[in-house]
């Protein structure tokens, strides 16, 4: 083997990790934004049509994240810790999951409303896939300057913090003016996936904050 072939072997792959990251990132914030259009929709067949494109998303995001993860046992030096890599790919595959689990609930059960606060939790989670877009593109940089990417890991946390708020009171709510007791299963597990990829934005957040103490 040529020398030159051995030390490109041995170089970290920024190259390759970080604009695959990016783009899980890019399926998350697409696939929250299809999710706000899929609760705006009052037509159930409208609804069903959105919902394909949501598992279009989750289905690219899981080839995706397949090759990451191929990449990491194919790389011998990585940019960040392997660990890292993969509890972050786990965190954006979950959020993708829980975003097309809300929207596949919501097709299966057909409830008979849907609930303002529904559509509340899908603003939160697609401000929360933004954030994240923002966090995966300063990643190729973040050992020389974190600050954007610190700003937008708070916003994460604030966000979720947020969607706890809503999530209670939605709890809250449908408890009191709920009499139906099957309606009443049906919204409260459409919301409580809402609000696990809520949860699973903030784990982004606290996995890139572990490699900015790392690396800084």
């Amino acid at each position: 083997m040529k020398l030159n072939s051995v030390f490109s072997f041995l170089t970290p792959k920024e190259h390759k990790f970080f604009p695959m990251i990016v783009e899980v990132g890019d399926k998350c914030t697409e696939a929250a934004g299809y999710l706000v259009q899929f609760f705006d929709e009052n037509d159930p067949e409208a609804r069903r049509e959105v919902y394909t494109r949501i598992k279009n998303c989750e289905i690219d995001g899981d080839r995706l994240v397949d090759g990451l993860y191929k990449e990491l046992n194919d790389t011998f030096i990585t940019p960040f810790d392997r660990e890292d890599i993969h509890d972050l790919c786990e965190s954006l595959d979950d959020v993708l999951d829980y975003i097309c689990s809300s929207a596949k609930r919501t097709v299966m059960f057909k409830p008979n409303h849907i609930p303002k606060r529904t559509k509340a939790l899908a603003l939160n989670i697609l401000n929360g896939c933004k954030a994240i877009q923002v966090v995966l593109g300063e990643l190729s940089t973040i050992s020389k300057n974190n600050t954007k990417a610190l700003e937008q890991c708070a916003r994460l946390h604030d966000l979720e913090h947020e969607a706890d708020d809503i999530y209670e009171q939605f709890v809250t709510d449908l408890f009191d003016e709920e009499t139906n007791s099957i309606e009443l299963i049906k919204l409260k597990e459409i919301m409580q996936e809402l609000e696990k990829a809520t949860d699973k934005s903030k784990s982004v957040g606290k996995v890139v904050k572990t490699i900015v103490v790392k690396y800084a």
